[in-house]
C-alpha cells in the first residue's frame, strides 16, 4: 500500500492547504477522548492478545460485513457468530481471505480509509492488501498480536487515548468494569448506561428484561414508583464505576411528559408485553423525559441516538441477533418529537442532552436552531452513515451557522473496531482543520480564533460536554 497521502482530506488551493496544516499540526498530537463507543471492557480487563487478523478487523465490524453482505457474501462464511445455532466458517484464514479477496469493494469509503490507516500506522504494512497479499498479510498482524506491544492495555496507550467510554446494558452486571476498577492499570475504561432493553417494549423478552431489572435491584419493578427506583439504583451503580452518560437508541425521536398517574397507566399497559405499537412509542417517549430528570438529579449527560429503524431484514435478525448491519436510518422530526421534552428541561443549564441524527435534512432545518437555543441541548457529531469526510463536512456547513462550534460536542468515534479509534479521530481532525482553514481563508475566522477552536474540536469539546 502506498503511505497515506499526508495532504489526505485537506484543501485543495494551497492557500487554505497551508492553513490546514498548520491547524491540523497544532491538534494531531492531542490525546484522543473517545466518549462514545462499543468496545468490550472485557479486552482491558483481562488484557489477553487479539486472537487474529480475522477476528480483529472482520468479524466484530458491520462496516465491514455489511458491505460484503450486499455483494452476495453471506455472514456465515464471514464467521458472523449466529444466535439460533446454525454453522459458521470456523477457520480465520478462510475468513481473512475472502475479505482480502473482496477488499476492492470498500474503494472510496471511509472504511477503507480507517483500514488502511490501521494497517500503516499499526501494523506498518505499505503494500495493498488483495488476494494475493491476503496470506502475508494475516501472518504479519497476528504475529504482531502474539506480542506484549499489541496487546489491549499497549494499544489503549499507544493510541494516546485519555478515556473510553465503552456502553452496557441496564441488566449487565458489569464484571469486566469492576475488575478494572480492581486492577492497577491505569487507564480510564468508563461504562455507559444502555437501558433500551428495559424501556422498550417492543425490544425482545421485555417483561422478562424488567423482571431483570428488579431482580438486580431488588425493587419491585411490577409497580411504576418500583420499576423508576430501580433505574435510579442501576444508573447510581454504573456512575460508581465511573459512568458519566446515558445512551438511548431509540427508533423515533418522540417524547413525551405524561403526569405521574397518566405514565404509571402507561406502564401497567406496557410491561405484560401486550401493549400495542403506539403504547410502546409513547412510553419510549416518556421514559426518555423520566431518563433526563433522573440526569438532573445525579448529573449523567443523556445521549439520544434516534432514526434508526433497526434489523431491517426480520430472518438476519432471528438468525444473527442486533448489529448485523441491516440497520437503516429514517426520516425523523425533531422540532415536535422533543418539544415535551424541552419544554420539561431544555432550559436546565445543569442538564446536557446530546442528540444524534442520521436525517441530515434536520440539522439545518431542526437540531442546529434548537441547539442554538435551549442551553441543555447539544449537537452529536455525525453518526453512524455520516462518519465520513463528506458527512463532516456537511454537518459544519449545516450547523455551523445557526449554532455555532460551542453547541457541538466535539466528536466520538463510536465503534466496535478498537484499531480504527485513532483513524476516526484523525479524519475528524483532518476535516475540521479543512474547514476552519476556508473559514480564515474567506476571511470569516481570525487565525488566533481558528487555532482555539481547532483544539476545542479536537480535545476540550468532548471533554467538557462528556464531563471527563
Amino acid at each position: 500500500m502506498p503511505r497515506l497521502d499526508p495532504h489526505r482530506l485537506l484543501p485543495l488551493d494551497d492557500r487554505s492547504r497551508d492553513m490546514a496544516l498548520a491547524l491540523y499540526s497544532s491538534v494531531s498530537g492531542l490525546p484522543i477522548i473517545s466518549p462514545h463507543g462499543h468496545t468490550d471492557a472485557r479486552w482491558f480487563a483481562t488484557n489477553e492478545p487479539f486472537a487474529n487478523a480475522a477476528e480483529l478487523f472482520v468479524i466484530p465490524d458491520h462496516y465491514v460485513f455489511r458491505m460484503l453482505v450486499s455483494q452476495g457474501i453471506a455472514l456465515d462464511s464471514l464467521g458472523v457468530p449466529r444466535v439460533d445455532g446454525g454453522t459458521i466458517e470456523q477457520d480465520p484464514t478462510v475468513i481473512w481471505r475472502r475479505f482480502a479477496q473482496h477488499y476492492h469493494l470498500f474503494r472510496g469509503t471511509p472504511s477503507q480509509l480507517w483500514l488502511d490507516h490501521s494497517f500503516q500506522y499499526v501494523f506498518d504494512i505499505e503494500e495493498p492488501l488483495n488476494g494475493d497479499t491476503a496470506d502475508d498479510y494475516y501472518r504479519h498482524i497476528t504475529a504482531c498480536l502474539s506480542t506484549p506491544e499489541f496487546l489491549p492495555r499497549a494499544l489503549f496507550e499507544r493510541f494516546h487515548i485519555e478515556a473510553i467510554a465503552t456502553t452496557e446494558s441496564a441488566l449487565d452486571e458489569l464484571h469486566w468494569h469492576s475488575r478494572l476498577a480492581e486492577s492497577e492499570w491505569k487507564g480510564r475504561v468508563i461504562t455507559t448506561y444502555r437501558p433500551d432493553a428495559v424501556v422498550d417494549p417492543e425490544f425482545e423478552n421485555f417483561p422478562e428484561n424488567v423482571r431483570r431489572l428488579g431482580d438486580l435491584t431488588g425493587c419491585d419493578t411490577g409497580d411504576y414508583a418500583g420499576y423508576l427506583q430501580a433505574h435510579r439504583l442501576r444508573r447510581q451503580a454504573f456512575k460508581a464505576l465511573g459512568a458519566t452518560a446515558t445512551d438511548h437508541g431509540h427508533p423515533t425521536a418522540r417524547t413525551e411528559d405524561y403526569t405521574p398517574e397518566q405514565a404509571a397507566r402507561l406502564y401497567a399497559q406496557v410491561v405484560t408485553g401486550d401493549g400495542s405499537a403506539e403504547q410502546a412509542d409513547a412510553f419510549r417517549g416518556q421514559m426518555l423525559t423520566e431518563m433526563a430528570r433522573m440526569s438532573l438529579d445525579d448529573g449523567l449527560v443523556m445521549q439520544i441516538h434516534a432514526g434508526a429503524l433497526r434489523s431491517h431484514h426480520t430472518a438476519i435478525m432471528e438468525s444473527y441477533g442486533r448489529d448485523k448491519g441491516f440497520d437503516i436510518p429514517t426520516q425523523t422530526d425533531y422540532v415536535h418529537a422533543l418539544r415535551p421534552l424541552l419544554n420539561a428541561v431544555g432550559m436546565e443549564q445543569d442538564l446536557t442532552i446530546i442528540v444524534f441524527t442520521l436525517d441530515e435534512t434536520a440539522f439545518s432545518r431542526e437540531l442546529a436552531p434548537l441547539a442554538g437555543v435551549y442551553p441543555a441541548l447539544r449537537l452529536g457529531p455525525p453518526w453512524w452513515f455520516f462518519d465520513s469526510y463528506e458527512g463532516m463536512r456537511r454537518f459544519r456547513e449545516t450547523t455551523t451557522e445557526t449554532c455555532g462550534f460551542y453547541n457541538t460536542v466535539g466528536f466520538n468515534d463510536d465503534t466496535r473496531a478498537f484499531c480504527s479509534i485513532p483513524a476516526r479521530h484523525d479524519v475528524a481532525r483532518r476535516v475540521d482543520c479543512a474547514y476552519l482553514a476556508t473559514l480564515v481563508s474567506s476571511g470569516r475566522m481570525s487565525e488566533p480564533d481558528a487555532f482555539e477552536v481547532a483544539q476545542d474540536l479536537a480535545y476540550n469539546l468532548a471533554r467538557k460536554a462528556y464531563r471527563l
